[in-house]
């Protein structure tokens, strides 16, 4: 693929191979969220009584409805805004992307504390005026802590220094979307956005891994090759040590034989980020096709919505949004707000000369990303 930057030249065929990596990104992250939300902080012998010793074969009820999504997707999905807004605004000279998206993380927050959205604020953009968005599900307490001001974390000083739960890695896979950018700036990108929640360095240094991960797969590398391109970025990394071990025995659970709910288990519970990660990374590295990687990420005693996220983003960009089941997606909440914010993501990357600019811009693109 011809992306070298932000002026990159894209065929047709690149640019709707993109649009279906990143669809799948997003919408496959979304599906995993589902289907473990149900059943998170269960223990498996709790969900095999309550679905069949398969376990959970199909989208639950959680949040009063089947197809619920959680916090790990609403922070995916201000993620993404966050990113389109960094392009926009770098017309004006103000060039920051981890100030951008962390305004966005600043949304996402009003949308756990407030009724709906203020329609009078035009500068917060579409995205944060979805009324469906605000609902608290579960969001994690270092999340809120860490937005709880305007203060931004950085790798200096970050938020929640001690924190390295799974809140960061969850909404990360995001920045591995940015195909233009070289491997070790969308692994710095998404270390210094960690930093505003989760402050220890497993828990920046594990989103960064999936991150570039991401980035890998997006590119069309294939999984394998992806990790062991994350392990060489951790590798410079002060404290990268139980981030590094985490990914390396999920390769070597691949190795182990068939792949099975405790061999799942023994990554962890998916509660802290590197074990989250190893729990993604491993389901789909074994997965026969993405539904056998998402059910296989889910059934655990530990944070399904979680891990099925982090599966789900790796195999929707590795394999495209048509390896996703269909009949999962209708039922998906949000899923025509995922579509538009996947495709102006799309669109945004590879023509965003088009959108805005010194020649020029678009009033409807610049009414649902605002440079302000």
């Amino acid at each position: 693929m011809s992306t070298t930057g932000s002026g990159a030249i894209w065929g047709r065929a690149e640019q709707q191979d993109f649009r279906s990596r990143v669809r799948g990104c997003l919408l496959g992250g979304a599906i995993g969220d589902a289907l473990g939300a149900g059943i998170e902080h269960h223990s498996l012998d709790a969900i095999r009584s309550a679905h069949g010793q398969e376990g959970v074969t199909d989208l639950v009820t959680a949040y009063g409805r089947r197809g619920a999504v959680t916090d790990d997707t609403q922070m995916s999905l201000f993620t993404v805004d966050g990113l389109i807004r960094a392009q926009v605004r770098r017309d004006t000279g103000a060039w920051h992307p981890p100030s951008d998206v962390h305004r966005a993380y600043l949304r996402w927050a009003a949308t756990q504390r407030d009724w709906g959205p203020d329609e009078r604020r035009k500068e917060d953009g579409w995205l944060a005026r979805q009324e469906w968005l605000y609902s608290r599900r579960a969001p994690g307490r270092d999340c809120l802590t860490g937005l709880g001001d305007e203060v931004m974390g950085t790798l200096d000083k970050p938020k929640n220094p001690g924190s390295k739960g799974s809140g960061a890695v969850m909404r990360s896979a995001p920045f591995g979307l940015l195909v233009g950018w070289e491997p070790q700036l969308v692994f710095q990108l998404a270390v210094e956005c960690a930093a505003q929640t989760h402050g220890h360095p497993t828990g920046y240094l594990a989103a960064g891994a999936l991150a570039v991960i991401s980035h890998a797969l997006a590119r069309g590398d294939d999984l394998d090759s992806a990790v062991q391109t994350a392990l060489a970025h951790l590798a410079t990394r002060p404290g990268h040590e139980e981030t590094t071990d985490a990914l390396q025995r999920a390769l070597g659970a691949v190795r182990q034989g068939m792949p099975t709910p405790a061999r799942v288990e023994s990554l962890g519970g998916g509660w802290a980020a590197e074990e989250a990660l190893a729990i993604g990374v491993y389901c789909a590295l074994v997965a026969e096709d993405l539904r056998h990687g998402l059910l296989l990420a889910v059934n655990h005693s530990g944070d399904s919505d979680s891990t099925g996220s982090v599966c789900g983003n790796l195999l929707g960009t590795l394999h495209g949004e048509t390896a996703l089941p269909p009949e999962w997606l209708i039922e998906l909440e949000g899923r025509d707000t995922i579509l538009q914010l996947a495709d102006d993501f799309s669109m945004e990357m590879p023509q965003g000369a088009a959108l805005h600019g010194p020649a020029g811009s678009s009033p409807g693109w610049l009414a649902r990303y605002p440079r302000a």
